[in-house]
Order: C-alpha cells, then sequence, then structure tokens
C-alpha cells in the first residue's frame, strides 16, 4: 500500500526546501571559513547581496573580540542587530538611489588602506542591483532603466552581469581595487550555475574576463532596448574592468561558503531519512522556466511509469535558475518557480503519486510574497482557474494562491538559487 499521499508529501517537499536553506545560512558555515584575524592594521568589513547582513552578523558573532568596522548592503526587510558593521539598505531587483549611495560610502572606507589591513568581503546573490553605482557619465535612471530591459530579456544571469558590470564604478572587481593595497578576503554564497565568482552579485572582488566588445555583442544578441547614454558607453569602452592578472587583485582570496550543490546534498540527506531515494539532477540548470518544467515532468512520468532513472519511492532534486521571458510591459504574478511549476502540473495534467515543489532558497520568487509553491495531482482542478491561460499570462502565482499551495517563508536572508524537488510515490 502506498504511504503517500497529498498531506505527507506536502510535509516532506517543504522538509526538504527547509534542509536547503538551514545548509547556507551563514550563521552555521561562515565562522569555519574565516581567515586568521590580523596581528596589526584595521579589519574592515564590507558587504552586498540577499545574505550580506546575516554574513555579517555571523561575522560579529565570531570576531567579538575584534574592533570591526565596515558598511554592508541589504535588501530592505533584512535588518538584524548589527552593533559594529553598518547596515544599509537598497532595492531589488531594480536598483535605487539609497542603493548607490551606500555603495559610494562603502568605497569611502576603503581610501588609504594599507597592507596591514584586512577586507573581508561578504558577497552574495542580489549584490548587483543593490549596489548600482553608475560608472562616469551614466546616470542613476540610465542603470535602472538597462536593468528593467536586462529582467525582461530572458538573458541569463552571466549575460546580464557582463552588461552590468561594463556600467558600473563597483562591481567587475572595482570594489578589491578601491582596497588596494590592503589584503581582501572575499566570502561568497553562491547563487549561480556554475559557482562562479565573477558572475556573483557582478563579481566586486574579483577581476573580470569579459569586455565591452561582449557586453555590446549581447545587447545586440538578445534585442535589448538601451538608454542612448548607455550604448554610447559601451561603444566608446574608454575604461575597462580590472582582469584577472591585475597586479591591484594581487592580494585577494575568495573562499566559497555555501554553494546550490551543498543545499542539494542536504536535501538528499533529508530525503533518505524519510525513505526516499533521491537524485541530484544537477546544480546548473538553466533555459525557460516553462520549458525547465516540461522536460523536468518528462523525467518525473519515466519514473513513475517505467522505474527509470530510479524506482520510486524517491525525489528528483536539482538547482539552477531559469528565465523568463516576457514581453516589455507585461505585468505578471509570480515567478520563474511558481512558471516553472505550473508548466510541469500542466503537463503531468493530474498524474498520480507525484507531487513536485519549485522555490527559491532566498524566500522571494519573481514579484511574489512566496519562495515558490507546491503541486500535486489535484492541484489545477483544486484552483478552479484556467490554468493554461494564466501560464501563458506569466499569472503562475494565482493558481497556487487559489489551490492553496504556497511556500511562503519570508527572506530567508540567504541564497543559494532555486531548488527543485519531485517526489514520486
Amino acid at each position: 500500500m502506498n504511504a503517500w499521499n497529498d498531506a505527507s508529501a506536502d510535509a516532506a517537499l517543504r522538509a526538504l526546501f527547509t534542509a536547503a536553506v538551514s545548509a547556507a545560512d551563514p550563521l552555521t558555515v561562515l565562522a569555519a571559513h574565516l581567515p586568521e584575524s590580523p596581528k596589526a592594521g584595521r579589519v574592515i568589513v564590507v558587504g552586498v547581496g540577499k545574505a550580506s547582513a546575516k554574513m555579517a552578523q555571523a561575522v560579529e558573532q565570531a570576531w567579538a573580540h575584534l574592533p570591526l568596522t565596515g558598511l554592508v548592503i541589504a535588501p530592505h526587510g533584512a535588518g538584524l542587530p548589527l552593533t559594529r558593521i553598518a547596515l544599509r539598505h537598497g532595492s531589488h531587483p531594480v536598483p535605487g538611489a539609497e542603493g548607490a549611495t551606500a555603495a559610494a560610502e562603502m568605497l569611502g572606507l576603503l581610501q588609504d588602506l594599507t597592507a596591514n589591513d584586512l577586507v573581508l568581503a561578504l558577497i552574495s546573490g542580489g549584490g548587483s542591483a543593490l549596489s548600482t553605482l553608475p560608472a562616469e557619465g551614466l546616470s542613476l535612471e540610465d542603470l535602472i532603466a538597462t536593468n528593467r530591459a536586462l529582467l525582461e530579456s530572458g538573458a541569463p544571469i552571466g549575460a546580464m552581469n557582463c552588461i552590468r558590470k561594463h556600467l558600473s564604478a563597483f562591481s567587475g572587481g572595482r570594489l578589491a581595487v578601491a582596497a588596494h593595497p590592503a589584503r581582501v578576503v572575499t566570502l561568497a554564497i553562491s547563487d549561480v550555475p556554475g559557482d562562479d565568482p565573477e558572475v556573483i552579485a557582478s563579481g566586486p572582488t574579483v577581476g573580470d574576463p569579459t569586455t565591452f566588445a561582449e557586453a555590446r555583442a549581447l545587447v545586440t544578441h538578445h534585442g535589448m532596448k538601451l538608454p542612448h547614454a548607455v550604448m554610447a558607453h559601451l561603444q566608446a569602452g574608454v575604461e575597462e574592468s580590472p582582469k584577472p592578472g591585475d597586479p591591484r587583485l594581487a592580494n585577494t582570496e575568495l573562499r566559497m561558503i555555501a554553494t546550490p550543490m551543498m543545499a542539494l546534498r542536504a536535501m538528499a540527506e533529508a530525503a533518505r531519512g524519510m525513505g526516499l531515494t533521491p537524485l541530484i539532477l544537477g546544480d546548473a540548470l538553466e533555459g525557460e522556466a516553462r520549458h525547465v518544467g516540461m522536460v523536468l515532468a518528462g523525467m518525473a512520468r519515466s519514473v513513475a511509469r517505467h522505474g527509470l532513472p530510479l524506482p520510486g519511492p524517491c525525489v528528483l532534486l536539482s538547482g539552477g535558475e531559469t528565465t523568463v521571458t516576457m514581453a516589455p510591459g507585461t505585468q505578471g504574478a509570480g515567478g520563474r518557480n511558481t512558471e516553472c511549476l505550473l508548466s510541469l502540473a500542466l503537463t503531468l495534467n493530474g498524474a498520480p503519486g507525484i507531487w513536485a515543489l519549485c522555490a527559491d532558497t532566498d524566500g522571494i520568487d519573481g514579484n511574489s510574497e512566496a519562495a515558490g509553491a507546491i503541486a500535486g495531482p489535484g492541484t489545477l482542478a483544486d484552483s478552479g482557474l484556467d490554468a493554461r491561460a494564466l501560464l501563458a499570462a506569466h499569472r503562475s502565482l494565482e493558481v497556487f494562491a487559489a489551490a492553496g499551495g504556497m511556500v511562503t517563508t519570508g527572506p530567508t536572508l540567504t541564497n543559494v538559487n532555486d531548488v527543485r524537488a519531485i517526489l514520486i510515490a
């Protein structure tokens, strides 16, 4: 007799998501990666991203004996009790004036340092928007318009950040250059496929191998309509970002403290404790959200019908970042996770014994207040809505709100990208 039903599957999938988020909790994982505290010189802590406030809290706890100073930029709602490291807020996913002001303030803190000083940089996903500081000759309005175009383009995160780095006075290694000749140790939480430090928050402390020419090619490839001043800046290509091997980056080091694969492995371990055999499909799945949903549904059907690539009861786990390509001006409701999940549910069409979760470990999926959602065999019928029409209109959230499958955590203050779990009984 099958022990799995809607209630038990829902509870299991929520527990798996909790395991993923816990595996990336800075208060748990950060301290082990701290460098030795310097015997001389100052310690300045800087940071940007969705996890930066909690990372700063972890540093203050671990280095309670040190006279720390510094500043981190986090999203609104990420307030934590920091005593020595200043907390500033910025806007995400569309940048704002607060973040630009805070980024300029952070660069100011790094003036006149010496080789005896240590700069500890706390970097996590979301930092690109939070620390948007225009390059000379560009305005914040130019970058806000560009950011909207990037988000609407359907371009992968690496492509978006290549363009961002060539419009910035902060990212693409420029934060580390500002700290030269001090030692810079970066602690990073990855939210990008492949864990490329040059892409996480647009790599403010690492050399940037991309070029103005590549940025221009990406704008053309994705058909982006960017402000005239932005296009002129990219065309002029006057001041390239600092590249790997730049002598001003010689005294830098990066330590990855949490990654999508770490989260998936934690989910796999939790699944084994539930009597489920886990299979990790990969931590870097990319593509249009609805297409990924269809592919994952096909895999789930293979398990249910043929016991391949493994027999049930099992759970298929994956991570990465899908994209949603929307027509300019479209007002959807939801994010890439609920769009992926709704496509999966429509493809399965109520197939029995299959449940799925798609959610963002930062606790916020797109423009919704939920991290994502859970779908089961009865979700589409329970919603009472035209799910196919809502998927076409990018209004996936409405289906799960009506069916009662929302996963709502609020900001988790960490971010190792999206996780997906498909339970097949």
